[in-house]
């Protein structure tokens, strides 16, 4: 993918000039988490564009909206498979609405070849006939081995993971479905990892990271980062599309917000760098990229900074 140096909003150019992410004694650990990375792509009439912008062979996490459907998000995988992509599309438990439903959803999974699933408790209100993510753990592993592991069509499970909390959800709950979406996964057989919601704050992830490893979660992390945005498509796209509360870290915040607010646009050394000594160690080896579809920057600062290392 050819991507014009121009379409990189200017506050982010001083990539050419400031200290490298790829350096130090890091370097190897970071610069495999940055070439692998998860582009996180949103179903709606940005995605075509989206799509053209992509490097080929791209790993891509597909998601799904209440606005539309599972067999939306289903649709665009295949699509993106076609087009010789890695996708493992999100599915949202909340939106499967009856058992005939969730065995619509596994067979086109099947037909398209699938073998990686992101699972999210949804936002879809009222939900169909199961409550959140352990719900459809429960049936849809059971679905998946009713003819013997031997013929499963789902290998690994990824789910998600809240270091900023939850505007609705207890943290003890959450820690609880944390780990007991593990134990399930884990006991089937299968692999698992988890994605990060958005956070701010290194130090919030840091802390979260270590407190539950230390209470025994054990599958791989991977680090939900915004890519390269403006800071204004940032906030009023994040708001709208549901991750709100991933930035109130800001509004508590007023030194980060202060100090965010001042740039044009954010980039994920932001994060990548202060944390940068505790990632191989806490187990995080993946970054899973929150592109809202703006897939051009992010592309050139991924371009730019393996090119730095090089």
């Amino acid at each position: 993918m050819a991507i014009k140096p121009s379409s990189f909003p200017p506050a982010s150019r001083s990539l050419r000039t400031r200290k490298r992410l790829l350096a130090g004694p890091d370097a190897e650990h970071l610069r495999n988490m940055v070439e692998t990375a998860t582009i996180e792509l949103v179903p709606m009439k940005s995605l075509d564009r989206a799509i053209s912008e992509l490097r080929p062979a791209s790993t891509i996490s597909m998601t799904c909206s209440p606005a539309k459907s599972i067999e939306a998000t289903l649709d665009a995988a295949e699509e993106l498979i076609a087009a010789g992509h890695r996708v493992t599309p999100h599915i949202s438990a909340r939106m499967v609405q009856t058992p005939d439903h969730l065995r619509s959803i596994h067979e086109r999974l099947g037909q398209l070849g699938i073998r990686e699933i992101f699972l999210v408790a949804g936002d879809a209100s009222p939900p169909g006939y199961l409550f959140d993510a352990i719900e459809f753990l429960d049936e849809f592993l059971r679905l998946d081995d009713a003819d013997g592991s031997q013929h499963r069509q789902i290998d690994h499970i990824g789910y998600t993971a809240y270091p900023d909390a939850h505007p609705i959800i207890p943290e003890e709950q959450l820690h609880a479905a944390l780990h007991r979406k593990q134990g399930m996964i884990l006991a089937s057989g299968r692999t698992a990892h988890v994605s990060t919601q958005m956070c701010f704050s290194p130090d919030e992830i840091r802390g979260w990271l270590r407190r539950e490893r230390d209470a025994g979660l054990t599958v791989p992390v991977h680090l939900g980062i915004p890519g390269v945005l403006e800071i204004t498509k940032l906030m009023t796209t994040g708001m709208r599309l549901g991750v709100g509360p991933s930035l109130r870290y800001l509004s508590k915040n007023r030194r980060a917000l202060r100090r965010l607010m001042t740039q044009r646009s954010f980039e994920p050394d932001t994060l990548l760098r202060p944390l940068a000594s505790d990632l191989a160690p806490l187990g995080v080896d993946g970054i899973h990229l929150y592109t809202f579809n703006q897939v051009d920057t992010t592309e050139l600062w991924r371009e730019r900074t393996l090119t730095e290392a090089s």
